[in-house]
């Protein structure tokens, strides 16, 4: 049987690494929907190669552009609905879209029922209790895309109904700057920024790698997948009970730490090919090798704590998961707006965690009980961090 698949971000790189195992598997998957913000050309390519059914662009004024260069018989959908319209259609849904963009395409998801493969990690981040409602809605199922959380996933899988969870521990590279002194993070240069070590990512992505925002925001979401005592992937431990801990050859994608002490880890290269595949596919594995170790030319495993001196925004992406509500949703936002500003020269790389802090800084404790009070939380936060730019 054939499942469908809607890429929605197709044009980034989970999105196009998405169609790549697709592609190693036609008999098994076939897209049906493309999906993408503005990139209207690597769009077009992509439907000239997959032929969906369908074809969607959020910019609205490229739309009779977009439907003159799609080969006959695809239907278009534009405007700024037009990612979550049709995150709905697919039997899996990969909400491959960057920032808080990305929330709509994952409550339409859920709420229709469907499979979502989130590597939208600001979806759970900024509004955490919204999503956690949809997850209810008969036959919706997320699986995380990110290489830490679908690690995580594997190793409780592994474990089957056990609940005797004592830690999470999420590993991180360390990024471009680890070992870094503090006069040399003061002239870190966009291009430096962008230079990750292991992985090959977005922009965004890659600057919040660098300042460990990226790992913060990766334990607030492991917290709202994995944390909470509700539901069915609930393991009663909270946000202090996840650890960040660095290991450069980022071989080790994550880890469980059990009540008798034993750790469950999940390793391979780094190929974000393998999650991917591996919710494509679930509950059975893919049958490509992304990732397989050779374990004769391994070598070594290297691990030691984060130096949060200097990289301060893990903490405050800490304190923002403790205080909890539209907390996380600000330093979301303000995260946003930050690294934009440094992309942008506007402010240094090491200015980043003190606009967020700033914003932060403003938040009024409201809590996150609907989507309007998550908007409104983004909305303030943005221009809070907008503010601190100038």
């Amino acid at each position: 049987m054939t499942t469908t698949v809607a890429v929605v971000g197709s044009t980034g790189s989970i999105g196009t690494q998405t169609l790549e195992v697709v592609a190693a598997r036609p008999e098994r998957y076939r897209v049906t929907v493309l999906a993408a913000g503005s990139k209207l050309d690597e769009l077009v390519a992509q439907a000239e190669t997959v032929r969906p059914d369908v074809v969607a662009l959020a910019d609205q004024s490229r739309l009779d552009e977009l439907r003159d260069r799609l080969p006959a018989g695809v239907e278009v959908v534009g405007g700024p609905s037009a990612l979550a319209d049709v995150a709905t259609i697919a039997d899996v849904t990969v909400n491959g879209v960057v920032g808080f963009a990305g929330l709509p395409v994952t409550l339409a998801c859920l709420g229709a029922g469907r499979r979502l493969a989130l590597a939208n990690k600001e979806s759970l981040i900024a509004a955490g209790p919204v999503v956690q409602r949809a997850r209810t809605t008969q036959g919706a199922e997320l699986l995380p895309v990110d290489s830490e959380h679908a690690a995580i996933h594997q190793c409780l899988r592994s474990s089957g109904r056990d609940r005797s969870v004592h830690r999470l521990q999420l590993t991180a590279s360390g990024g471009p700057f680890r070992g870094w002194t503090a006069a040399q993070l003061e002239a870190v240069t966009v291009e430096a920024a962008l230079e990750h070590p292991t992985w090959s990512m977005g922009p965004k992505i890659t600057v919040d790698s660098s300042t460990l925002m990226n790992k913060g925001l990766e334990v607030i979401e492991a917290n709202e997948l994995f944390g909470r005592p509700a539901g069915s992937l609930g393991y009663g431990i909270d946000i202090d009970d996840i650890e960040v801990v660095v290991h450069p050859q980022s071989i080790v994608h994550s880890m469980v730490t059990f009540d008798d002490g034993s750790t469950i880890a999940q390793l391979s290269h780094p190929d974000m090919r393998l999650p991917i595949a591996y919710c494509l596919a679930h509950p059975d594995r893919s049958d490509v090798a992304y990732g397989r170790i050779d374990w004769t030319e391994l070598g070594r495993l290297d691990f030691e704590p984060p130096d949060r001196a200097s990289f301060p925004c893990l903490d405050l992406a800490y304190e923002a998961g403790r205080v909890g509500g539209t907390a996380p949703a600000w330093l979301s936002a303000a995260n946003e707006v930050a690294v934009a500003g440094f992309l942008e020269g506007r402010i240094s790389w090491s200015a980043i965690a003190g606009v967020i802090e700033a914003a932060m800084g403003h938040h009024d404790g409201a809590p996150a009980d609907s989507l309007d009070a998550v908007l409104d939380g983004d909305a303030r936060a943005r221009a809070h961090a907008e503010e601190a730019l100038c």
